[in-house]
C-alpha cells in the first residue's frame, strides 16, 4: 500500500516542508536579506554536495547560464519581499496574500505562451482579489506586509512562467542550481552594500543557527532535489491540488506555534477560504480543459 502511494505521500512532506518555510521566516531573528543570504549558501552548499556525491554535472551553455542567472535575480526579490512580507505581518497574513500567485500565473503566461487568457481565469482572477479584499479589510495594520506579500505573489509567478519555458531546453536541476546561484550572487551585493563590508553586521545569533540550516538543507536543498524527482512521477493536476494545501499547513503549524498572535479575524478565515477554494477550483479547471487522464488521488 505504502509503495502504490509513496510518491504522493512524497509529494504532501515536500507540500508541509514548503509550508514550514513561512514559520522559519518567523522564528529566525535576523533581517530579512542576511536570512535570504545565509538560505542561498547552506542551500547551494549542501546542493553542491549532492551533485558530487551523485557525479551530476553542471555543465550548461552561455545563453542557458545566461538566461538561469537573470532568473535568479527575480527568485532573490521573490525571497526578500516574502520573508520580509512576515516580519512585517505574520506567517498568516503573507501565505494567503501570497497564495494570489496563481491569478497572476493566468495573466502572466499567454504573454509568454501566446495564448488567449481563458475566461474561468479571469473570473477566478475576480474571486481572489475579492477574498484578499476581504483580508485587506479586516487585517488593516498588516497593510505593509500584504503588499509586500502580493509583490512577492508576481515575482514567483514570474519565474515559475519562465521556468516553464527553460525547462524545454535545460536540464530542471541545472536551472534550480544556476537560479540559486544567480540570486546569491545578487543578494551578496546587497548585503556587502547596506552592511557597507562591516562584517560584525553578518553575525547570527545561536539560536538562528539551527533554523537556518533547516530552512537551507531542508527546505530549499532537499526539498528542491525531491520535488524534481516528484513531477517525473506524479501528474501535473495531482501536484497542482497538492501546492495548493501550502498556504493550510503553514496557518495550522502557526496557530499551533503562535495561538496568540496567529488567531485572526473573522473576514480574514472569510477571505482565505475564498482565496484557498478558488485554487482548488482553478486547479479542477484547468484538469477539465486539458482532458487529463485519470490518476491516483
Amino acid at each position: 500500500m505504502l509503495s502504490k502511494y509513496k510518491y504522493h505521500i512524497w509529494l504532501h512532506l515536500i507540500v508541509l516542508i514548503f509550508g514550514l518555510t513561512g514559520v522559519l521566516g518567523k522564528l529566525i531573528s535576523i533581517e530579512s536579506y542576511l536570512l535570504v543570504w545565509y538560505r542561498l549558501i547552506i542551500a547551494l552548499a549542501a546542493i553542491l554536495i549532492y551533485f558530487a556525491i551523485t557525479k551530476f554535472s553542471l555543465k550548461i551553455t552561455k545563453k542557458q547560464l545566461a538566461s538561469t542567472l537573470l532568473v535568479g535575480v527575480i527568485i532573490a526579490a521573490h525571497w526578500l519581499t516574502f520573508f520580509e512580507a512576515i516580519k512585517q505581518s505574520n506567517v498568516s497574513v503573507a501565505l494567503v496574500c501570497f497564495s494570489s500567485s496563481t491569478l497572476f500565473t493566468s495573466l502572466i503566461e499567454p504573454f509568454y505562451f501566446k495564448r488567449k487568457v481563458k475566461a474561468y481565469e479571469l473570473i477566478f482572477g475576480v474571486i481572489i482579489i475579492i477574498g484578499l479584499y476581504f483580508i485587506f479589510s479586516f487585517e488593516f495594520k498588516y497593510l505593509i506586509g500584504m503588499i509586500l506579500s502580493v509583490i512577492s505573489a508576481v515575482l514567483a509567478s514570474w519565474f515559475t512562467v519562465l521556468n516553464g519555458m527553460l525547462v524545454k531546453e535545460t536540464n530542471a536541476k541545472l536551472i534550480s542550481f544556476y537560479e540559486l546561484l544567480g540570486a546569491f550572487i545578487v543578494v551578496s551585493v546587497y548585503v556587502l552594500l547596506f552592511t557597507g563590508l562591516d562584517f560584525s553586521r553578518l553575525a547570527v545569533p545561536i539560536k538562528d543557527l539551527k533554523w537556518l540550516l533547516i530552512l537551507g538543507i531542508l527546505c530549499t536543498a532537499f526539498a528542491f532535489i525531491v520535488s524534481v524527482e516528484i513531477m517525473k512521477k506524479i501528474s501535473p493536476y495531482t501536484v497542482t491540488i497538492s501546492v495548493n494545501l501550502e498556504p493550510i499547513y503553514s496557518i495550522i503549524l502557526a496557530l499551533l506555534i503562535w495561538p496568540e498572535s496567529e488567531t485572526m479575524s473573522y473576514g480574514f478565515y472569510m477571505g482565505t477560504i475564498i482565496v484557498i477554494a478558488t485554487l482548488f477550483l482553478n486547479a479542477l479547471f484547468k484538469k477539465i480543459a486539458t482532458k487529463e487522464p485519470k490518476v491516483l488521488p
